[in-house]
């Protein structure tokens, strides 16, 4: 969801990728809440890693507590940023309470990269 925050807001100045320690399918809760705010991540996949080494980056952002622990340190990133959200393929509940859940992560995430990133940011 961040990287499709950061694409679709600001993707004038940043690129945004998103990669995983263990990279995964997309949850299919996010897919259906962002297209709820007219952004499209159901392309979008978890890279590994290992597929971004040697590329240089402005800034490295880590949007969950495990992967900050796990990647304290990832080469070719030049500012580190971190922001732990809950992960959304972790909720359980009803298809109605997983996507309430999603879309306060969502929201929160949102926030988050207009803050961040934008142009006060």
């Amino acid at each position: 969801m961040a990287e499709g925050f950061l694409n679709a807001l600001y993707g004038d100045k940043y690129e945004a990728y998103s990669a995983g320690i263990e990279p995964a399918e997309v949850d299919p809760y996010s897919i259906k809440v962002m297209a709820e705010v007219g952004i499209d991540i159901s392309k979008h996949r978890s890279k590994s890693i290992k597929e971004l080494r040697g590329k240089n980056f402005e800034y490295v952002v880590t949007v969950c507590d495990h992967a900050k622990e796990t990647c304290p340190f990832f080469p070719g990133g030049a500012i580190f940023l971190h922001k732990g959200f809950k992960d959304p393929a972790e909720f359980k509940g009803t298809g109605d309470e997983i996507s309430a859940e999603v879309r306060r992560v969502r929201d929160e995430i949102k926030v988050w990269i207009e803050k961040t990133f934008g142009e006060d940011g």
